[in-house]
């Protein structure tokens, strides 16, 4: 490994979720899937840090409700920013309901509708 790996740190962890605002533990969640990171549309569309660095910090019932929602490549295409998931409608709603309830919540698991 050379050493600029280890210069690429991802943003600092919050004391809260990203989306809901709960403070909970927190799970990094990559803007750019990881396993999208070495196909080479991605590999045009962003740099090495950038594939590396977009992350994002949230609790598991927001991490968890995003991958039931979304494939991986439409994360990577529309959802690959803070703004954009907290502008998506579904993502916005589901925060907004769990930011009521009280940490340590867990949401039951719905199946994911194909």
């Amino acid at each position: 490994m050379s050493t600029s790996t280890y210069l690429l740190s991802p943003p600092p962890e919050p004391d809260a979720c990203e989306l809901c605002g709960r403070a909970e533990a927190l799970t990094k969640h990559h803007l750019i899937p990881r396993s999208l990171h070495n196909k080479p549309r991605y590999r045009k569309r962003y740099s090495r840090e950038e594939r590396l660095t977009a992350i994002v910090w949230l609790c598991r019932p927001c991490h968890k409700h995003i991958h039931r929602l979304y494939r991986e490549r439409e994360l990577a295409d529309r959802l690959n920013t803070l703004s954009a998931l907290q502008h998506d409608e579904a993502i916005a709603t589901f925060a907004t309901w769990l930011a009521a309830k009280p940490v340590g919540f867990k949401p039951k698991a719905r199946r994911r509708k194909r």
